[in-house]
């Protein structure tokens, strides 16, 4: 059993930054994503990051803006996310998947509770 804590999302003008943090309960190698939802929209994929963290991947709506990384040590996976807009306002998920599934990973076996994130324009 795996859970997920995000913390960081608020509320940031257009052209900002804001970095969220996904911490995880125990020391489990899982590849983890962030992925986002807007109001009346599916569920997006943004980036995710393998357990090494030596293979990330990126949607290209995010690509060259947001960067993800991890800390293994302290359980814990960053989105650092830079020239923010307001098409990026979402509830934003972190989740695992196993280490060894595909890639990008398609099938997440945990999710975390979602930390908000409004651009203002």
């Amino acid at each position: 059993q795996v859970q997920l804590v995000e913390s960081g999302g608020g509320l940031v003008q257009a052209g900002g930054s804001l970095r969220l943090s996904c911490t995880a309960s125990g020391r489990t190698p899982y590849t983890t994503a962030w992925l986002r939802q807007s109001p009346g929209k599916e569920r997006d994929f943004g980036a995710a990051i393998s357990w090494s963290g030596g293979r990330t991947y990126y949607a290209d709506s995010v690509k060259g803006r947001f960067t993800i990384s991890r800390d293994n040590d302290k359980n814990a996976v960053y989105l650092q996310m830079n020239r923010l807009r307001p098409e990026d306002t979402a509830v934003y998920y972190c989740a695992a998947a196993p280490p060894n599934g595909n890639w990008p990973p398609l099938d997440f076996g945990y999710w975390g509770q979602g930390t908000q994130v409004t651009v203002s324009s």
